[in-house]
């Protein structure tokens, strides 16, 4: 058994205003989870999407608003929101500092449709 450092694991550009640091996925072997973590600045997040998988949005450091299908709730450190398959989901930032916000989906590989067709619907494959 090996643990994972997650301070040591790289953190990229998602979009402007928000950075992803990748924990789990197909790229480590992960046959079943993605794992990652999402740090965004005030009045930033990710925009109305959907995944084909349940995902688990958990609020690790800041204040969200999170959104879906159509309803919005403020998310606090130690609170998460599950988002069903098929749903449609975003969240923003509505605290002043950076919003940390850990992210787990039924798949291995992320996948999402947008709204917006700019966004890049699929990351972290092998």
């Amino acid at each position: 058994m090996k643990a994972l450092d997650h301070e040591t694991q790289p953190l990229e550009k998602w979009r402007d205003g928000v950075m992803t640091r990748m924990l789990y996925s197909a790229l480590v072997q992960s046959v079943q989870l993605c794992i990652f973590e999402q740090f965004c600045e005030p009045g930033l997040g990710a925009p109305i999407h959907l995944h084909a998988v349940e995902e688990v949005l958990e609020v690790i450091e800041g204040e969200a608003e999170i959104y879906l299908r159509g309803e919005s709730s403020i998310v606090r450190p130690n609170q998460s929101v599950l988002i069903p398959a098929g749903a449609k989901h975003g969240f923003k930032n509505v605290g002043t500092g950076t919003l940390r916000v850990r992210a787990t989906l039924a798949a291995p590989i992320f996948e999402a449709s947008y709204d917006n067709r700019d966004e890049l619907s699929r990351r972290y494959v092998p």
